[in-house]
């Protein structure tokens, strides 16, 4: 056998062995997910605050692969409070979607497990932890309390249906109203108008291709909006738009938040959107939150290296630069981190303690929380 020639090599002996460990690990979470006639005691919760719409508590989402253990989400603790938009942002990478995923349930399995934390979600009368709730509840939460609008519309939409067809779909699946086939086309079309859809009769016969990317969008955020859920979660619905349909987009989804009291949860790079979008804020970097707080607190106090240097690399209008900055290094492999804090080898404000183990989250004010040793002398640790 091939000696180890460097760091990053996996031989064959151990790519199978991990593989093994990972199928047995899998194997149990799947056993656990597809029970049958589960009783609705191993998932039903308690709000820790009844104003939140979802409550991620210390959740860990990794990825079982044969090259190891990838952990995606490692530990992630914030709120959505109802009729409010939190903001999540961040690079590529830091685990923003597959924090999304894990509250919709659709990681993908097997590999793709919650292996630790709750996921609490507010369905008003009662609470679930998502986590533990089997398949058939999931799917009768999946676009019904929780809906996604996702990043591409032309891949969220199925190219050989008609789009009348796949939002009366939605309206099927959940037709707790038992609604009838001309009810349902009259909310469809109520739907393409309430999303700013002036040919809403003809847009309901048309196929996806004969639509433009802002129309497309509009209809997967139809689509999203079909039961009036509690909680919207949008995976970037902008990126793929120009400035002006994204302006019109970001208004139609702060309109419709407040006129059916959803929450918002708001996936994006683009720091200006979350400005103009976020009550509240949360930073992700590497799997991790670096730092959380009201967008104020964010925006005009940042305290995270991580958090400064995103800030210090967006464009500025009227202030005239030759070259953006840019955050030096790279992110550590997913499958060895580091045990001490992530962002240390990127970081160009250490301090003697960062050598030591991940900081702990501190409080800066009510709102502003940050895991950095920069303020371990300034404020009380706190867990």
């Amino acid at each position: 056998m091939a000696k180890k020639q460097n760091v990053g090599y996996l031989s064959v002996r151990e790519s199978r062995r991990i593989s093994r460990e990972n199928r047995k690990i899998t194997k149990e979470f799947e056993k656990r997910r597809k029970r049958r006639n589960v009783p609705e005691s191993e998932y039903l919760t308690t709000m820790k605050d009844p104003n939140n719409a979802v409550e991620f508590d210390d959740l860990h989402t990794y990825f079982y692969t044969d090259a190891g253990t990838v952990k995606a989400v490692d530990g992630v603790t914030f709120e959505v409070p109802i009729g409010k938009t939190v903001g999540v942002v961040g690079e590529s990478g830091c685990g923003k979607s597959v924090t999304s995923l894990s509250l919709m349930q659709l990681l993908q399995r097997p590999q793709g497990q919650v292996a630790a934390g709750e996921i609490r979600l507010n369905l008003g009368d009662k609470a679930y932890d998502v986590t533990k709730a089997p398949d058939e509840v999931l799917q009768k939460i999946r676009g019904n309390a929780v809906s996604m609008i996702f990043q591409e519309p032309m891949t969220a939409l199925n190219p050989v249906f008609k789009i009348g067809d796949q939002i009366e779909e939605v309206l099927e699946l959940h037709n707790e109203e038992k609604l009838t086939e001309s009810k349902m086309k009259e909310r469809t079309i109520e739907l393409l108008e309430m999303v700013g859809i002036a040919n809403s009769e003809g847009v309901y016969k048309m196929y996806p291709h004969e639509l433009s990317g802002g129309m497309r969008q509009r209809v997967v955020i139809a689509m999203a909006l079909a039961c009036n859920p509690r909680i919207i979660i949008a995976d970037e619905p902008t990126t793929a738009l120009d400035v002006t349909i994204q302006a019109q987009i970001l208004d139609l989804l702060r309109q419709l938040k407040d006129r059916i009291n959803s929450s918002i949860m708001f996936i994006t790079h683009d720091l200006g959107v979350i400005a103009e979008m976020a009550d509240f804020v949360v930073v992700m970097y590497a799997g991790r939150i670096v730092e959380k707080g009201t967008a104020d607190d964010i925006f005009h106090h940042p305290a995270h290296p991580y958090t400064i240097g995103l800030m210090a690399s967006k464009p500025v209008v009227g202030k005239k630069i030759d070259k953006l900055y840019s955050i030096p290094g790279k992110v550590p492999n997913p499958i060895n981190m580091p045990d001490y804090c992530y962002f240390k080898d990127r970081c160009e404000m250490c301090v003697d303690k960062c050598s030591g183990e991940y900081p702990c989250e501190i409080s800066l004010s009510e709102t502003h929380k940050v895991s950095c040793y920069r303020y371990y002398d300034m404020k009380e640790e706190t867990k």
